[in-house]
């Protein structure tokens, strides 16, 4: 590998430590309050950290493949490798620690499910393509895994596991199409506006299909309802213009409310 050492920046770990796109702490953070309110267990919280510490390696192996697909090694590259280990390690031994803990092997099932469709996001990231959609996707949905895992770690049944990994899909997926093209919008660039409100109709029909067979309750059938109307708003005509930081706010608050609705409808039984 060829060695790029005419100058030696100085190395900015935070940038290599953390993600970039902040909303990719919402696509861990959802799953795991509907998994962990549902179904609480210290195996959960070892599954919670396992999967923050898989999130926070994403990114410096991301970087640190691109530099060795390139063919070259620049100051980050090594700093980039040893957090990613780290974190790695983190991730590991909250795996191990989940199974001390108590968790059933039928809980690392999901895991399996969602390590192929991580590594699609990974080898986009390697080629510079973190931001296209289908990297977005594929992780937020290889995430959503963590609500199933912390269900039944904490000896929850394998329909509302699968049930609340839908909700995480079915949240984010339509989501994540319909923030990237609003901001298309508001930036006069070409954006498609009925994919998005179409997907969110869907998952509103998906969401209804469980509730009609009582895995989910009919409050969540709402709170997908409201979010494919903030869909078709905010892609309509007459929506406002935001900041694509308000725009993030908004969202994470769209989240945060999804999962209440969510979680008080099979507390109450609605």
């Amino acid at each position: 590998m060829q060695s790029v050492q005419a100058t030696r920046p100085r190395v900015r770990w935070r940038t290599l430590a953390l993600p970039n796109e902040h909303g990719v702490w919402a696509f861990l953070l959802e799953p795991a309050l509907l998994g962990l309110a549902l179904r609480p267990s210290a195996a959960g919280v070892a599954f919670v950290v396992a999967a923050l510490g898989a999130l926070l390696a994403q990114h410096p192996l991301s970087l640190a493949l691109a530099d060795v697909r390139r063919g070259k090694r620049f100051p980050r590259t090594r700093p980039a490798l040893a957090l990613a280990a780290v974190y790695g390690a983190a991730a590991a031994a909250g795996l191990v620690c989940a199974r001390l803990l108590g968790a059933p092997a039928a809980a690392f099932a999901p895991l399996a499910l969602a390590v192929p469709v991580a590594l699609v996001q990974l080898a986009f990231d390697a080629r510079n393509r973190s931001r296209e959609a289908s990297a977005e996707l594929a992780g937020a949905v290889a995430l959503g895994a963590l609500a199933a895992m912390t269900v039944l770690a904490g000896g929850g049944a394998w329909p509302l596991a699968l049930g609340l990994w839908l909700v995480a899909a079915a949240r984010n997926v339509p989501s994540i199409l319909y923030i990237r093209a609003r901001l298309r919008l508001q930036r006069a660039q070409p954006a498609g506006r009925a994919g998005p409100v179409v997907l969110h109709a869907v998952a509103v029909a998906a969401v209804a299909v469980l509730a009609a067979a009582r895995v989910l309750p009919w409050l969540a059938v709402a709170a997908f309802a409201l979010l494919a109307l903030r869909a078709a708003w905010g892609l309509g005509p007459r929506a406002r213009t935001l900041a694509a930081r308000r725009v993030g706010m908004l969202e994470l608050a769209y989240g945060v409310g999804t999962v209440a609705a969510v979680l008080a409808g099979l507390w109450l039984g609605w």
